[in-house]
C-alpha cells in the first residue's frame, strides 16, 4: 500500500506579503496590517521584519506601535487578499481535489494519488511553491509528510519561505528535541501540567509511565499526545464538500468583556464560515458556538434548525443568540470564541426553509454577497443587522 503524502502549505505573513508585493517600497520594512493604533484595532498580520520586534497577529495595534514605533501600519486591502487567495487555491486544485482549507491562505493537500501525473510528493510541493512565487508573487512555506500533523509541523520549522520534508523513518528523531508545546492539544495549561512531571520536550513523554500521564491529563489526551510524539496521526484531508462540520474560531490577544465587541467578532467568524459553506454548495441544520473563559474552561452551545439553511442572516442571528443568551457569561470576559456548522448536506428540497418572497430575497442577497466576497474579500459588504424573528428560526411546515 502506498504511503499517504500530505502537503501543508502556508503563505508567509499573507496580508503583509500582498501589500509588499503590490508596493515594492514596503519591502524590507516592518509592515503591520490591521486596525489603527489610535483606535481599538488589532493586528491582522505582521511582516517578519515587524515580528522581530515582538509584533504578532491578534495583538492590539496600540501595543504593536509601542513595540515597533517605526512600523508601517496599513488598513486591510480585502479585495486584493481575496483575489490572491482565489489564485492560490486554483493552483492547489490543479494538483488534487483533496484540498482542506484552514484559512484564506493555508491548506492541507492530499497528493497520495498524484504521483503518476506529477511525480513524487517532494516534486509536487516544490512545483506548487515555485508557481505561487512566479504566478501569485508570494512566498509560501511547505511541509511534506505522511500525515497532517507532521506536514503542519514541517511547514512551521523553517519559516519564512521554507520547505521541509519529514518522513516516517525520521519522524521520531525530528520530534524528540522539540518543545512539547509543538504537539497539537498542548496549550499553556497542559504545558504547566507536563512540566510538573518533568516533560518539557517531546522526547520526555516516552519516559513517563502511561498511567501517570492518564492520571494527570485524562486517558484521551494522554493517548493523543503519545501518538503525536511518535508521529502518528490518522486524520484524513477533508475538502469542504465532504466535511462533517465547517467553522472558525479566534483567540484574543486580551480577554474581551464588551458585548458589542464580542458580537462583532462573532459576525466576522460567521461570515467566514458561511462563505465556505456556500462555496461548497452545502446547507446546515446545526449551529454551534464555542466560548472559552480566562480560566480556560470551555463551553459549547448548539441549536438545530427544523430545516437546512445557508442563509447568512439566519446563521448569524442564531450564533448571536447562542453567544448572548445561552453562554452563561454573567459579565465574565472571554479569551476565545468560535462558531461551526454541522449536519451538512446539499440543496434542500423545494419548499424548505422560509418559503415565499422573503426566502427569495434572502437567496438573492446572499448570492450578491457571495459575488462581492469573491471580488473584495469576505465581509467587505454585509447584510443589515436587524434581529431575526423566532418564526424564521423554526419555519412552519
Amino acid at each position: 500500500m502506498t504511503e499517504r503524502a500530505i502537503l501543508h502549505i502556508d503563505m508567509d505573513a499573507f496580508f503583509a506579503s500582498v501589500e509588499m508585493r503590490d508596493d515594492p517600497r514596503l519591502r524590507g520594512k516592518p509592515v503591520i496590517v490591521g486596525g489603527t493604533p489610535e483606535g481599538r484595532g488589532v493586528v491582522a498580520a505582521a511582516s517578519y521584519e515587524a515580528r522581530r520586534y515582538g509584533v504578532h497577529s491578534a495583538m492590539s495595534a496600540a501595543r504593536a506601535r509601542k513595540l515597533c514605533p517605526h512600523g508601517v501600519f496599513l488598513k486591510p486591502s480585502r479585495g486584493r487578499y481575496s483575489e490572491a487567495s482565489c489564485h492560490i487555491f486554483k493552483i492547489f486544485s490543479e494538483y488534487t481535489p483533496l484540498v482542506e482549507p484552514l484559512s484564506i491562505d493555508e491548506a492541507f493537500l492530499d497528493v497520495s494519488g498524484c504521483r503518476r501525473l506529477f511525480g513524487k510528493p517532494q516534486q509536487i510541493g516544490r512545483e506548487i511553491k515555485e508557481r505561487l512565487g512566479r504566478e501569485v508573487g508570494l512566498p509560501a512555506s511547505v511541509g511534506v509528510a505522511p500525515n497532517k500533523f507532521l506536514a503542519k509541523l514541517a511547514s512551521d520549522l523553517e519559516k519564512p519561505d521554507g520547505f521541509v520534508v519529514i518522513g516516517t523513518a525520521d519522524a521520531v528523531e525530528r520530534l524528540a528535541p522539540l518543545p512539547v508545546g509543538k504537539l497539537w492539544g498542548v496549550g499553556r495549561r497542559t504545558r504547566e501540567v507536563l512540566a510538573g512531571i518533568g516533560v518539557r520536550r517531546v522526547a520526555d513523554l516516552g519516559g513517563i509511565p502511561r498511567p501517570i500521564l492518564e492520571a494527570r491529563l485524562g486517558e484521551s489526551l494522554a493517548a493523543h499526545l503519545l501518538d503525536l510524539a511518535v508521529g502518528r496521526d490518522d486524520r484524513p484531508v477533508i475538502p469542504d464538500h465532504e466535511a462533517v462540520s465547517i467553522g472558525h474560531e479566534v483567540t484574543f490577544a486580551r480577554d474581551i468583556c464588551d458585548t458589542d465587541r464580542l458580537r462583532d467578532e462573532m459576525d466576522e467568524l460567521v461570515e467566514k464560515t458561511v462563505l465556505r459553506l456556500r462555496r461548497a454548495g452545502l446547507k446546515t441544520r446545526t449551529i454551534t458556538v464555542k466560548a472559552r473563559f480566562p480560566d480556560f474552561s470551555t463551553v459549547t452551545r448548539s441549536e438545530t434548525l427544523s430545516r437546512p439553511t445557508a442563509s447568512r442572516r439566519l446563521i448569524r442571528e442564531v450564533a448571536r443568540s447562542l453567544l448572548e443568551q445561552k453562554v452563561d457569561r454573567r459579565g465574565s470576559p472571554l479569551r476565545l470564541i468560535g462558531v461551526s456548522v454541522a449536519q451538512l448536506g446539499g440543496e434542500a428540497a423545494q419548499g424548505d426553509l422560509f418559503a415565499g418572497v422573503e426566502a427569495d430575497a434572502d437567496d438573492t442577497l446572499d448570492g450578491l454577497l457571495d459575488d462581492a466576497a469573491g471580488r473584495f474579500g469576505a465581509g467587505a459588504i454585509r447584510r443589515g443587522t436587524g434581529r431575526t424573528r423566532a418564526a424564521d428560526r423554526n419555519p412552519p411546515d
